[in-house]
This record gives C-alpha cells, structure tokens and sequence, in this order.
C-alpha cells in the first residue's frame, strides 16, 4: 500500500514536577495513508480542542490506526476494532470540510 512517510520526535521536556529531563529524543519513522498534517489543520479549523491537543489528538490517532489497520488480524484488535470505526465515523462526520 501507498503511503506518507513522516519522522517522528518526541523530546522529554519536564517530569510531572516541571524539573527539566536531559534524554536523547525517541526518533521513528512511520507510515500512513493520509496526509497527517493536513488533517491536524482540518480539525484545528472545527475547533474541537486548542491547537496542542488537537495535533497530539489526531498525530496519535492516526499513529494508532495505522498500527490496528497493518495489524487487524492481531487478536489483540478483534474486539476494539468495530468500536474505532465507529468513533472514526463519528469523527469524520463532526470534521468534515
């Protein structure tokens, strides 16, 4: 299957207590048929949460859906995935341009 390809960095800023963290960033690659950014700037116009949690929402939505769609024949998605395509149907109806 086609798709995007993104690299993706997350960097440890702070522990629950605000005390900076020095670790080397966890740096992957990962691949998706949608065009992540897009989307992010989609729903941030729909206003559904601020800015920030509208990327970490949807960068991490569709991380994981990836992940179930590779994957769903994992029994470890057999009873959770008629419930994500209905949340993604709700989701899609409340986003759409």
């Amino acid at each position: 299957m086609k798709q995007h390809r993104y690299r993706v960095t997350l960097e440890y800023i702070a522990d629950v207590d605000g005390n900076p963290q020095q670790r080397e960033p966890l740096v992957f690659e990962a691949g998706n048929h949608d065009e992540i950014l897009g989307i992010v700037e989609l729903v941030r116009r729909r206003e559904l949460f601020d800015a920030q949690t509208t990327a970490a929402f949807v960068v991490g939505q569709k991380l994981f859906g990836a992940v179930m769609l590779e994957n769903r024949n994992n029994p470890l998605f057999t009873e959770f995935w008629p419930h994500f395509m209905d949340f993604m149907k709700k989701l899609k109806g409340a986003v759409k341009p």
